[in-house]
């Protein structure tokens, strides 16, 4: 298959998706095996102006919803905020799944090279739209599933690197 705009943005979005899903099941499994408040780890931050781990699963997923809408030229969707539980944040990042999982890889055609405007902070940049996916929706994408990872880490879940990798 060759390289594509679909190929490097949504089967990776889903990849690491269905791996986060994997590390909540085992947050979700380590809260019952020791007896801790799932909500105490819903709530865990690496630093104390930093986002919450039910923040870093929305924005993930916000940024895999920004990611395809914004290729396609429509609307990015938004991921809930209401998450109180492993199940909410489970289901959140399910429903951004199978959103993904339901584009269709022809609508993709031309989209790098598509020029996108698209807000960053207060300001507006624009941009084609491989350098949106490679230098803008993916690193921030990365960001915050790599930081709900390491805060589940960080508050003692036994968690490694194959866990955040995902299946092949």
């Amino acid at each position: 298959m060759p390289l594509s705009i679909y190929s490097i943005s949504i089967p990776v979005y889903l990849r690491r998706l269905a791996a986060l899903i994997h590390v909540l099941d085992k947050a979700e499994a380590d809260c019952a095996a020791r007896k801790i408040d799932p909500v105490t780890l819903i709530e865990s931050r690496l630093y104390p102006d930093m986002l919450p781990l039910k923040a870093q699963v929305r924005l993930a997923c916000n940024h895999a919803y920004r990611g395809a809408g914004r290729l396609l030229g429509e609307e990015p969707k938004s991921a809930s905020d209401v998450a109180t539980s492993f199940a909410d944040l489970k289901a959140t990042v399910s429903a951004c799944m199978d959103e993904l999982k339901g584009l269709d890889q022809a609508r993709f055609e031309g989209a790098g090279e598509k020029e996108l405007t698209v807000p960053v902070g207060d300001r507006q940049m624009t941009l084609s739209g491989a350098d949106y996916v490679l230098h803008l929706s993916m690193p921030n994408f990365y960001f915050h599933v790599t930081t709900a990872y390491a805060i589940l880490r960080h508050s003692g879940v036994v968690l490694g690197k194959g866990d955040f990798m995902g299946g092949a």
